[in-house]
């Protein structure tokens, strides 16, 4: 869960500091699990494209990040999200009881039995698993 609120606030830090810049990029350390949620990501819209690098002996996932135009307010956020499970406490959900983000206009994601996955699709298939983060 580490990793992937460290991804996910490199992430957010990249969008908020480089909105001018088209070809701002974010690398972070790969993970299988990292893989799928920024491949997620991806689909939905938040970043652009990602590719895989390798330096050292470590794999990174090098994420070009879409270019936004600044609100009027400068603290205005892009991207926000909340690690709802944690080593701790994890947090499970079922397909009936899964909570909807901005009534639908943000994501869960979710680690099923049948992959990483949204809420939409975790509906759509209509499966539970374990919530990881919401992205709004």
């Amino acid at each position: 869960m580490v990793k992937i609120a460290d991804m996910l606030t490199s992430i957010r830090n990249g969008i908020r500091n480089g909105d001018m810049d088209p070809k701002k990029q974010v690398r972070v350390l790969s993970s299988i699990t990292i893989e799928k949620i920024v491949q997620i990501l991806i689909r939905e819209g938040f970043i652009k494209n990602m590719r895989k690098h390798r330096e050292n002996n470590k794999n990174f996932l090098v994420s070009t990040l879409r270019p936004r135009l600044r609100r009027m307010r400068r603290s205005r956020q892009f991207l926000s999200f909340k690690c709802i499970s944690r080593p701790g406490a994890r947090i499970y959900s079922n397909c009936k009881k899964m909570p909807r983000i901005l009534g639908g206009m943000g994501i869960v994601i979710l680690s099923t039995s049948r992959g990483i996955m949204t809420d939409r699709e975790a509906r759509l298939e209509g499966i539970g698993g374990e919530v990881l983060c919401y992205i709004w």
